[in-house]
């Protein structure tokens, strides 16, 4: 598929300076790119690669300076990073609508309901009473229990595995290895030291626009769902309790963990390998650093970091204090030293 720059500049609302005529039929880093290829420069850093690359279109920031002769072409728009990303998307969309059809073997029950221009690849299990709705691309592999709802234009990776009564949005994307609806973590201690099951009869919902990353594990709710709202973008390798919720446009990156029955706010941000306790609240804008412990809920807007996690500009002060520990201890020897000194002259 080629494009020219002036198609190009359509879709995302840029300017063209250069040769609106060009074409480019795929994309490329800028300082590694070749002809026919498409970059963009959003950092700095890369300025140097705008004047000697190979690229035949470049996308830039309208506030880019050019401080030497470009070669290429250029297109200036507000945010170069998100067009680059809006074309990314387009060209991935053209690629998923011409995957159309379902591979054998495959075991689909009578049953299900399959709509238009879906694809099913091969080794895939889609059980009693499935919906899949028009435009869904199933890869190789996947397990899809009964009564499973998958809506319009959602992407399921090979290997996914869904199981019974789980919904799941419109555009979602799910990643290869994610296990969704496997049984939360719930088990009653008996008298006599044992464990005794208790059955986890809820599901998982996943709402609309929402990416789950690889092998993340999403554990159906005891009762009621554990529910993943609109937006949300989960990475690799995350473990959602049951009944545990994350808001709306809500980004958890990755091996964080999120205990059951816990209430994520919208717009929080959760760095890798953050630990969420259970029954607790996060507010609404909050943000948890990096390995964070986060035992007690917080308000909106709440930035924490450490384990046990707190606020983190007492954080950062707590750490420029421990940096100087070493010369305090060395200032409070040398005060001993001179009080014992003054206490001999007595």
């Amino acid at each position: 598929m080629q494009f020219s720059a002036q198609q190009i500049a359509i879709i995302i609302g840029g300017k063209v300076e250069g040769n609106a005529d060009v074409t480019v039929g795929s994309f490329g880093k800028i300082e590694e790119a070749q002809a026919g290829e498409l970059a963009f420069l959003s950092n700095p850093k890369y300025e140097e690669y705008l004047y000697s690359t190979n690229a035949s279109i470049i996308i830039v920031n309208e506030t880019q300076e050019l401080k030497q002769p470009v070669a290429a072409t250029i297109i200036k728009v507000p945010d170069a990073y998100t067009s680059f990303a809006v074309l990314l998307d387009k060209y991935q969309q053209i690629q998923q609508q011409q995957l159309t059809g379902i591979q054998q073997p495959v075991y689909i029950d009578a049953t299900a309901k399959i709509g238009n221009s879906v694809f099913i690849g091969a080794f895939s299990y889609l059980g009693e009473k499935v919906i899949i709705a028009d435009g869904v691309k199933i890869y190789p592999n996947v397990y899809l229990g009964n009564n499973v709802i998958v809506g319009e234009n959602s992407v399921i990776h090979p290997g996914v595995k869904i199981y019974h009564d789980c919904i799941i949005g419109k555009t979602v994307v799910i990643h290869a290895g994610t296990i969704i609806g496997g049984d939360g973590f719930g088990f009653a201690p008996q008298a006599d030291g044992t464990f005794k099951k208790i059955p986890q009869i809820g599901n998982v919902i996943i709402e609309d626009s929402v990416e789950i990353g690889s092998n993340t594990t999403i554990d159906r709710a005891t009762m009621g769902s554990t529910l993943i709202k609109a937006g949300a973008k989960l990475d690799n390798l995350l473990q959602i309790g049951h009944n545990a919720e994350v808001g709306n446009n809500t980004i958890i990156a990755a091996q964080s963990g999120i205990s059951g029955s816990t209430k994520i706010g919208n717009n929080v941000m959760i760095g890798g390998q953050a630990g969420v306790v259970g029954h607790i609240t996060i507010g609404d804008g909050a943000k948890i650093n990096a390995q964070s412990g986060v035992s007690k809920s917080l308000g909106a807007g709440k930035v924490v970091t450490g384990s046990p996690a707190y606020e983190f500009t007492a954080a950062l002060r707590s750490q420029a204090t421990s940096r100087k520990l070493p010369e305090l201890e060395k200032r409070i020897k040398e005060l001993e030293k001179q009080i014992a000194a003054l206490t001999e002259k007595k």
